[in-house]
């Protein structure tokens, strides 16, 4: 199987890629992500990425759009759906694309392993992408081992991010909003050092 594996950060894609070597399926990193903000947290976070899947032999395809402007322009007139109003979909629609025309059999995408993102969300849009595109979504909860992933990562040294990515989850962050309900497996069990 070819896969093409859409990656928020380097933290994220640890777990990831070694449950699918574990199935033999050898990944192909794809960073695009122009919600990212502001610009030295997009190059911490694709650098360290790009330095991380070198170190452990994977493929990494770069797409560098650093998208302040297009962001601003797509999420203004409604900050609190931002995140299924135009991050995910605008992502993971232009990883099916870059699938499509390069020949690969299925995509995934690291927004799978995180506790904080919409799981369900995502998991709908892929398969919509998949129909629409004639890929196969590869889909996997890899939430199961977020700590794993987690600890690894630290392990690692790798960058650690403190907020999703765009300038208003950074805000959220220091103004410690609400935050939606932790997106939880079913059996998941909260294993924290």
């Amino acid at each position: 199987m070819k896969l093409l594996m859409h990656a928020c950060c380097a933290p994220c894609s640890v777990y990831c890629i070694d449950e699918l070597r574990k199935e033999n399926i050898e990944p192909t990193i794809y960073w695009y992500n122009p919600n990212i903000h502001p610009y030295k947290e997009y190059e911490a976070r694709r650098d360290c990425l790009i330095e991380y899947t070198k170190s452990i032999n994977v493929e990494c395809i770069v797409e560098d759009e650093y998208g302040l402007d297009e962001f601003c322009r797509n999420v203004v007139n409604n900050l609190n759906s931002r995140c299924v109003d135009y991050c995910y979909p605008v992502r993971l629609r232009k990883t099916f694309e870059y699938a499509k025309e390069h020949g690969y059999d299925a995509v995934t995408t690291t927004l799978l392993y995180s506790i904080y993102q919409k799981h369900e969300f995502i998991k709908k849009l892929c398969e919509d992408l998949s129909k629409e595109f004639g890929i196969e979504f590869l889909y996997r909860d890899f939430r199961y081992g977020f700590w794993v992933g987690h600890e690894k990562a630290k392990e690692a040294g790798l960058y650690m991010q403190k907020y999703c990515g765009c300038v208003f989850s950074e805000e959220d962050r220091y103004l410690k909003k609400k935050k939606d309900a932790l997106s939880l497996p079913e059996g998941f069990e909260w294993k924290r050092k």
